[in-house]
């Protein structure tokens, strides 16, 4: 695991802390070719530079995010924001279906909006995949 992601999971409450670990795990199992760091003070894997998924703690839970989740039919995940992201939110580690989070991490991989260029393009999102 990132020694940032990590030092973030540690930071956490244990059953925060407990999620986040599950989440980074799946993720990094899941989309092993993605870079991963610590963007806007948060756990966040790109593809190409391009934002995919990614989680923060907030205050009632840990908010798993996915850029490009309107995109992926699903309708366990939540509308987030105005453009196409699409959020699961957790306040326990039984609540994270694997199997679930499987498919939305290749969806993830499949089913892309450009991010990376949001800024040059003034706001406006193509789609990449």
């Amino acid at each position: 695991m990132n020694k940032d992601i990590e030092a973030y999971n540690n930071a956490l409450a244990e059953e925060d802390k407990e999620i986040g670990n599950i989440l980074s795990h799946e993720i990094s199992l899941h989309l092993p070719e993605a870079e991963n760091k610590i963007w806007h003070r948060h756990p966040v894997w790109f593809l190409e530079g391009n934002p995919i998924v990614g989680y923060s703690k907030l205050k009632d839970s840990v908010r798993l995010l996915f850029w490009s989740g309107q995109s992926f039919d699903e309708e366990a995940l939540q509308k987030e924001g105005t453009f196409k992201a699409a959020e699961m939110r957790y306040t326990a580690t039984n609540q994270i279906n694997k199997k679930d989070l499987k498919r939305w991490l290749k969806k993830a991989r499949d089913i892309q909006w450009d991010y990376k260029n949001i800024v040059k393009r003034k706001g406006v999102l193509e789609r990449l995949k």
